[in-house]
């Protein structure tokens, strides 16, 4: 069964580029454990980045694997370092 993750984060004030290059970092790895990204959307008005993430199976077990990985330990800079406030969210199809 297919997960879908709803991501919406405020991006630092002036760092949405820096973090742009650092999400297409981790981009790869996420791929690597399983996870597709759905879409990806910047709303600069905001400083709002926008995606959703989908994994064929145990969503939760598989983001604990990729987060603890030597590979998404080893990315520098991590995306986290320009996120001021996360919501994630699970949804389903409308």
């Amino acid at each position: 069964m297919t997960e879908t993750q709803l991501r919406r984060y405020e991006i630092n004030p002036g760092e949405m580029d820096d973090f742009l290059v650092a999400w297409r970092g981790v981009v790869p790895i996420r791929e690597q454990y399983g996870f597709r990204v759905v879409f990806a959307y910047v709303n600069d008005e905001a400083d709002e980045f926008i995606w959703a993430i989908a994994h064929d199976g145990d969503f939760g077990a598989a983001d604990k694997t990729y987060y603890a990985s030597p590979e998404r330990a080893a990315a520098h800079p991590s995306p986290a370092d320009f996120i001021a406030t996360m919501h994630l969210n699970m949804v389903r199809p409308a």
